[in-house]
């Protein structure tokens, strides 16, 4: 079993996700904030499920469940941006690490599948 810990991909999402919930600015409209903070908590949370299950079937499941809550947050930053909840220099920064993140995971997803 991996140690989830040790993987870049699930650390930069917890500063990704820490980042998301410290910013001020979402304060202002709880609805938009919480689902934002959900779809970033779900990412690092789904690495961490995936790579402790026994079975590269699911491992794979679960971090694809990651990937796609990364095209779920990106798509609400580039709301935010658009409604001016964040900053926009904020959000092209968040923007750019759900792109990294993305093909981190799609990597990983390909490296376990080699296995099955």
């Amino acid at each position: 079993m991996m140690n989830f810990e040790n993987l870049d991909v699930w650390k930069r999402s917890t500063r990704l996700s820490a980042d998301i919930y410290k910013n001020p600015t979402l304060k202002k409209d709880f609805g938009f904030r919480d689902q934002l903070t959900r779809s970033g908590l779900s990412v690092p949370s789904n690495i961490a499920e995936g790579m402790t299950r026994d079975s590269d079937k699911e491992k794979v499941r679960f971090l694809d469940i990651a990937r796609s809550s990364l095209a779920e947050a990106r798509t609400q930053i580039y709301i935010a941006i658009d409604i001016n909840y964040i900053e926009s220099d904020v959000g092209r920064a968040w923007l750019n690490e759900t792109f990294e993140l993305s093909k981190m995971l799609t990597s990983l997803i390909s490296k376990i599948k080699t296995r099955i």
